[in-house]
């Protein structure tokens, strides 16, 4: 079973390039949305994220309880899982122990039958930020994204639209 992770910065066609790769296994593929339209700027954004992906994918929900997402659509087509960040984002603002939840998943990853993408943003390449929150949010984002990386079969950072395969 392969388990791909996908990093990259904002709008570096990180989402773009895990359709591909989603795209290229065989069966009908799942797009797990972890992101929740709470404004109109978010319910525009998923709009263009739907449209450009077409209508071929069964398109689930889950902006907490992604584990077990994963385990009901396991045995079918690929899984594209956009965004862990915002996934991550979600787990913290409902104060849950967000540390135990990514050990789950990166333990559950292995049983898996079917192939699982992972977008994820790189949100340690720039300035510390300023206040508490947002540094304890960049310092748990990158503890995520060590543990799925150790876990994941290929590891690609996506840079102005150009995927640079790192593992």
């Amino acid at each position: 079973m392969a388990v791909i992770l996908i990093t990259g910065g904002a709008r570096s066609g990180k989402s773009k390039r895990a359709e591909t790769r989603t795209r290229a296994f065989p069966g009908q593929p799942v797009y797990v949305a972890t992101a929740e339209a709470r404004d109109a700027e978010m319910d525009e954004r998923i709009a263009r994220h739907r449209a450009r992906r077409g209508t071929d994918w069964i398109e689930r929900e889950e902006p907490l309880d992604l584990v077990p997402t994963l385990i009901s659509t396991d045995g079918g087509g690929a899984r594209l899982v956009d965004c862990l960040t915002l996934w991550l984002s979600n787990l913290m603002h409902a104060e849950r122990d967000w540390e135990r939840e990514v050990s789950e998943l990166a333990t559950a990853l292995p049983r898996f039958k079917s192939p699982v993408v992972f977008v994820s943003n790189e949100v340690g390449l720039g300035i510390v930020p300023d206040n508490a929150l947002a540094r304890s949010f960049r310092d748990a984002a990158g503890i995520m994204n060590q543990t799925i990386a150790a876990v994941a079969g290929e590891v690609e950072f996506v840079v102005a639209g150009l995927p640079m395969k790192l593992k």
